[in-house]
Order: structure tokens, then C-alpha cells, then sequence
């Protein structure tokens, strides 16, 4: 009998059956409170009406049109409804299956297209398992661990997060910026750096929101040395944090951006998005892709945006995150077991230190755990493992925000004796 690999660590022993919009079944019949939307990818909620509708009238028509030999019009209309939604210039878009395969063409296209050998990504990052983008990873060891030697070019340059250092935000900022001109005199030169890889909220790395100070001061440099600056939006695009992209709360320009995860609601589909001409600065044929732009998932992927325009997801993801914030603080206001509560729209992570302010991946996995059990789905982060994170569907409501704090707090009170 064939089974899972036993590399594969479930986060929770959750046998699903079936799922309706915030909520997980197991084949037992218990009802989850769905918050980890499967890593922030069920954006309108598992099993969407107009999603599955526009899937299953899809399947009936075409399954797979590879597109560097055919093309069909889910593939075109995505293409032109996009163009709606990308940051202004970025009117080419390339496809792909997942946020690795993502990461991996917008270094290609970078280097390829500024011939320069380099790129710069961020402490506590997250961009993948490839070989490529497990090099470009540093928000854990455990993603690029025992698959070396890791590919040449990548360097590393601090990222804002100003709980870690023990810092306010500022100082945090200005000790980033001025590292990344160090970096520049010492390890990288300017005119061998293709680009600087950013998320506008650290994901596996702990949940940690940027901001404007240092985007501005990533684009500036970006500017006066010819790099590109690539925001990979891969967790944080349509929607999640309370505006359509996460860099747009920053007021600052990508060249390349990168998207996957809530794009498709589930259905395999990535992409990287840049300006026709800096595309057509690579080399012919250097992308592609068997299945990339599956018309099934590119028909959930139309019905997807949709679905966020005129239900209004992203407003809703802005509220119900200024609510799922609130309400975390004022439960780690009640128990130093938890530092600090940090967040951006449906983005919001609770770190748990030790009484000396030390990482307790303990206490978060206990905490994680026993959320699991008690029906509230939950998922945690950061270089420690010791942040538990809250990303649930763009659909969650009022009332199920309370619902799942009312858990979160019964179970923060009950493993840290608070």
C-alpha cells in the first residue's frame, strides 16, 4: 500500500470532507473554523457558487490548451481583466502553476533582461522550494537544508522588523536601508545587481508588515542603480491585506510582480506581471511551461475576480482585519506570553516569546494545536516557528471573527495560564 510521504508535517489531523465558504467538514461531521484558507489561497471562500460554476463549465469545454501552441479564451480574457487590476506599466503577464515556478521566471526575466548576475532578497523572506527560490529563502533553514551547494547571486539585506531587534520601527528602517547600501560597497555592486526581491509582508517569515519609509527607500535605490524592484505579491495580492495589492499601502511602483495564492481560489495558477518592454528585453523562448495558464484555472481565476469586485472582498478584508487585530491584541494584552500582535488587513500574526523575550515556538505550537482541536484551523510562522498566524478567506465575517476569537482567547488563556 502506497502512502504520503513522511517528509510531508500536517499542521493539523483535519480529515476534510468538504468545505463551504469559511468552514471545513471532516468525514466525521465536525464544522472548522477555517483561518488558514489553505495558506491564503481560498481567498472567496472554499467551494465559491461562481467559482465551481465557472470550473465546471469550463471542464465541459477544454481542460488543458497548452498555450505555446494554442491559445483559448479564458487564457485571453484573464489577460484583459487583469490589465484592470495591475499596478500602472505592468501590461505583460506571464503564467505559471505555482508561486515557486513565479519566483524562479521573474529572476530569469531580471537577469536575462538588466545582464547582470545578482539579486538581493530579504532576511526572514519567503519565495519558495525550488532550488532557485529555496536559495532566495531565508525564513527558515529547514527550506533550503541538505540541498546544497544553493545557487550563486543571492544575497542577503535586513528587513524592518523592528519586534526582533528590539527596535522602533524607524530605527528598524534606517538600520535596513543603510545595511543595503553596506551591502552594496561590500558584497554586491550596484551595476552587478539585477534586482531586489521584496514582500510587502513578511509571510513565513513571521507576518510582518513593511513600510513606506523603506519601500521608498528600496525604490529609490532601485532607481539611481538601474535595479529592478520586484514585489512578490504571491500572499498579500488581491485582497489580503485590505487593499488590492500589499505594496499599495506603501505608494511605491514595482517593475515585476509576482502572483499566485488567492488569484485562483484554490486552482493552481501563477504568474508574474512587467511592462512589454521590459519582457521583451529576455531571451525568446525562455518562458513557458506545460501546463502554465490551465484554462480551467484561468476560468477560475475570472470568476475569482469577480467575485472579489462585486462582493466587495477587499473592503471587507480591511474591516474584518482592523477587527481580527483589535480583537488578537486585546487577547495578548491579558498574557505576556505573547510580544507582540502585528497584521496587515487578513494578515495577522501573534508572536509568543519566553519571559526573557526569547522565540517560543512551544507555547505558539501548543497554542496552534490546541486551536485545532477546539474548531478553530490555524497555522504558524516565522524563522522560530513561534508566531501563529490568521489568514482566513476574504468572505469571513463579522460575526465569524468573533467566533474564532472567542476560541483564540479560550485557548491562549487555557496554555499559558492567563
Amino acid at each position: 500500500m502506497a502512502q504520503l510521504s513522511p517528509l510531508l508535517k500536517q499542521a493539523t489531523p483535519v480529515v476534510v470532507d468538504h468545505g463551504e465558504g469559511v468552514y471545513l467538514y471532516d468525514v466525521e461531521g465536525k464544522r472548522h473554523l477555517d483561518f488558514t484558507a489553505g495558506i491564503g489561497v481560498t481567498s472567496t471562500g472554499h467551494c465559491h457558487p461562481r467559482v465551481v460554476r465557472a470550473a465546471q463549465e469550463q471542464i465541459g469545454k477544454l481542460v488543458h490548451g497548452q498555450y505555446t501552441t494554442v491559445m483559448h479564451k479564458p487564457l485571453l480574457e484573464l489577460t484583459e481583466r487583469l490589465g484592470a487590476v495591475l499596478p500602472n506599466g505592468l501590461d505583460s503577464v506571464f503564467y505559471a502553476n505555482s508561486g515557486s515556478e513565479a519566483v524562479e521566471a521573474a529572476l530569469r526575466l531580471s537577469r536575462q533582461a538588466t545582464k547582470r548576475p545578482n539579486v538581493i532578497v530579504m532576511q526572514g523572506g519567503f519565495h519558495g522550494r525550488t532550488v532557485a527560490a529555496a536559495t532566495m529563502t531565508t525564513s527558515g533553514t529547514r527550506f533550503s537544508a541538505g540541498i546544497g551547494p544553493l545557487m550563486a547571486g543571492v544575497h542577503v539585506t535586513p528587513f524592518p522588523y523592528a519586534y526582533h531587534y528590539g527596535w522602533d520601527e524607524q530605527t528598524a528602517t534606517k538600520f535596513a536601508l543603510r545595511e543595503l547600501d553596506f551591502l552594496f560597497q561590500t558584497v554586491s555592486a550596484p551595476n552587478e545587481t539585477a534586482a531586489i526581491f521584496v514582500e510587502p509582508v513578511l509571510g513565513e517569515g513571521g507576518y510582518v508588515p513593511a513600510n513606506t519609509e523603506f519601500m521608498a527607500g528600496l525604490r529609490e535605490r532601485a532607481d539611481r542603480h538601474g535595479i529592478l524592484l520586484v514585489v512578490d505579491e504571491i500572499q498579500t495580492g488581491f485582497g489580503r491585506t485590505g487593499k488590492f495589492w500589499g505594496h499599495d499601502h506603501f505608494d511605491v511602483s514595482p517593475d515585476i510582480v509576482l502572483i499566485a495564492k488567492g488569484l485562483a481560489s484554490g486552482f493552481p495558477l501563477s504568474g508574474i506581471a512587467a511592462s512589454q518592454e521590459l519582457m521583451a528585453k529576455a531571451l525568446p523562448g525562455s518562458q513557458g511551461g506545460t501546463y502554465g495558464g490551465n484554462a480551467v484555472s484561468c476560468a477560475a481565476a475570472i470568476a475569482t475576480l469577480e467575485v472579489i469586485q462585486q462582493e466587495n472582498l477587499v473592503e471587507n478584508a480591511a474591516e474584518r482585519g482592523r477587527q481580527l487585530l483589535e480583537g488578537a491584541r486585546v487577547i495578548a494584552d491579558k498574557t505576556p506570553a505573547i510580544g507582540e500582535v502585528r497584521g496587515l488587513g487578513l494578515l495577522v500574526g501573534s508572536e509568543f516569546t519566553t519571559a526573557d523575550g526569547e522565540p517560543d515556538a512551544a507555547t505558539a505550537a501548543a497554542a496552534q494545536q490546541t486551536a485545532s482541536k477546539n474548531g478553530l484551523l490555524l497555522l504558524t510562522c516565522g524563522p522560530y516557528m513561534n508566531v501563529v498566524r490568521m489568514v482566513p478567506p476574504l468572505i469571513v465575517n463579522a460575526e465569524q471573527v468573533d467566533e474564532a476569537l472567542r476560541i483564540w482567547g479560550d485557548v491562549v488563556a487555557s496554555v499559558t495560564g492567563s
